[in-house]
């Protein structure tokens, strides 16, 4: 059949003649003999385009391939154990295979779970691997679970594969027979015409004609770390950080191929030479790494590294400070910022380490020793204020629009203080090391200073009252709106609260009288008018 022969690819054809079978399974393929065989496909009978396919795949294997024949079906009706082994499982057995098919005269029922079944038995697969191939038009018609089958005979061989090839089945009643194949690790093809079953058989035959794969290595690459020589192996507590480059011919790093991470971290890589480091924390080491085919490369990194710990506390006994930053310089000169506890790994010697909460600062050199772990707290000293402002006594400035500045105490030669912290808004909090402070509070055009002083480990709140309230300025037509104090300078002026462009404008003022100028739109001129600011209430005035 001309149109069979140009459906099996030449190339399989001609891979399959050039493998080795020294190791290949034993294999029995079972043809459907039962009566349906008969159906046609395209004006020819599904058995002859089986015969034929076969035939020809038959013809591209080498003499050598241990491979028997089997059909059920083909001497009587309505028997479910007319199952033969037409050919034994041997070597050069294709022309007797190709004879023994061309002699089936479909004609019966569909025992595939017996006959699977006896196709094992007859490989012997609780001793030795073996394969089986069906051939189906058909479903179970013998009362059996094939399903159940291919699970029973999985459990109990060495190697035991069924591949299964439906022929002209719907995908309904592929379904019922696909199990032989999955619950054995086989395959399903769904074969609806001669080029399908063409396929399907010559990709299963060739599966049973290959030789047994050489085993594939999982991985060929397998670092382990220790902190110092003749240390414990790391294990899963840690994660370091791997960097594969490849070697460049004098041994140094060339291109970076990957970065991974895990203390279980295993790959494969192809045969040749390469730079591998690695990372925990800031201990470092790197070493050259050969891999070989078929070896797996364990190389070994110590790290000369420790461990240490950072718990910086404001004051002795209190809770660690998770606000803190924490700058540590390593041997080497890398370094890095953290916050809170500080738990890192360090190359072995004096790491130098500073700690900051708020204003308060603290350095110190800390000693560590490869494979030691040091636990350190570092107590700052700094106390805490809290500050906030009142318009009045009992109101408390709630606005984001309060300035809070913190300054020494002490003035220096002009007269000056130094800003040691600032922060906005209600509730703000200053960590200060112990001491005597001002808190320089501005609402708007409201201001004042407070006194206060710090203890290490104390809670200072600091409240001063403003004494002011807001005067609300509405002024149609207005170009910009001025605030004066109502009281002149002995020079005759007037202070000036600030001043602002439109028709209206809110300020917090300190508790008086002021004078409120308008300067109109246009040519209009000015227009002024008075208010009384009272401490913790808002006064509302219209300029017409």
């Amino acid at each position: 059949m001309p149109l069979i022969r140009k459906l099996v690819p030449a190339f399989l054809a001609l891979a399959l003649s050039a493998l080795p079978v020294a190791a290949a399974e034993r294999t029995i393929i079972i043809l459907d003999g039962s009566g349906s065989m008969w159906t046609q496909i395209d004006g020819e009978a599904r058995i002859s385009i089986a015969r034929e396919t076969l035939d020809g795949v038959l013809g591209s294997l080498p003499d050598d391939l241990e491979l028997g024949f089997m059909t059920y079906g083909h001497r009587e009706k309505g028997a479910c154990d007319d199952i033969e082994l037409l050919v034994e499982p041997a070597t050069g057995t294709a022309a007797a295979i190709s004879e023994a098919a061309a002699a089936i005269n479909p004609k019966g029922k569909t025992p595939i779970s017996a006959a699977v079944r006896q196709a094992a038995e007859a490989l012997r697969y609780t001793e030795d691997k073996a394969t089986v191939i069906l051939i189906t038009d058909g479903i179970e018609t013998c009362e059996a679970d094939p399903c159940a089958l291919a699970s029973e005979l999985e459990g109990l061989g060495v190697d035991f594969t069924t591949h299964v090839v439906g022929f002209g089945l719907t995908d309904e009643e592929g379904a019922q027979v696909a199990c032989l194949a999955e619950n054995t690790g086989g395959r399903y093809f769904q074969a609806s015409d001669a080029g399908a079953l063409a396929d399907a058989l010559t990709t299963t035959v060739a599966q049973a004609a290959a030789p047994e794969p050489e085993p594939v290595l999982e991985f060929n690459l397998d670092p382990d770390i220790v902190l110092v020589e003749g240390g414990e192996s790391l294990g899963d507590d840690v994660s370091p950080t791997w960097q594969l480059f490849a070697a460049k011919p004098d041994g140094g790093k060339g291109e970076q191929l990957a970065t991974e991470y895990g203390s279980d971290w295993k790959t494969s890589l192809e045969p040749g030479n390469y730079v591998l480091a690695v990372s925990l924390g800031y201990a470092k080491a790197e070493q050259p790494v050969t891999i070989e085919a078929g070896a797996v490369a364990e190389p070994f990194f110590v790290l000369n590294g420790g461990r240490l710990i950072i718990r910086p506390r404001p004051a002795e006994g209190a809770d660690i400070d998770d606000g803190a930053a924490v700058f540590t310089e390593f041997p080497g000169g890398d370094s890095t910022t953290g916050y809170g506890e500080v738990d890192i790994y360090v190359p072995a010697g004096e790491t130098k380490v500073t700690v900051s909460i708020g204003q308060g600062k603290l350095a110190e050199a800390v000693a560590v020793a490869a494979g030691e772990t040091v636990e350190q707290d570092f107590v700052v000293g700094v106390g805490r204020a809290t500050i906030n402002a009142y318009y009045a006594e009992g109101m408390k400035v709630e606005e984001g629009g309060l300035a809070v500045k913190v300054l020494e105490a002490k003035k220096d030669i002009q007269g000056n203080r130094k800003e040691v912290s600032y922060a906005y808004g209600p509730d703000s909090g200053h960590d200060l090391p112990p001491g005597d402070y001002v808190a320089y509070l501005e609402m708007d055009q409201a201001v004042m200073e407070v006194p206060f002083a710090i203890e290490t480990g104390a809670l200072t709140e600091v409240n001063g009252v403003l004494d002011a309230g807001v005067l609300a300025v509405t002024a149609p037509n207005a170009y910009s709106i001025d605030i004066f104090s109502t009281k002149k300078d002995i020079q005759g002026s007037r202070k000036q609260f600030g001043n602002a462009y439109g028709a209206e404008r809110a300020a917090t003022l300190p508790a008086g009288d002021y004078a409120v100028v308008v300067t109109l739109n246009g040519d209009a001129g000015t227009k002024e008018a008075t208010a009384t600011v009272v401490a913790g209430e808002r006064t509302e005035l219209t300029v017409q």
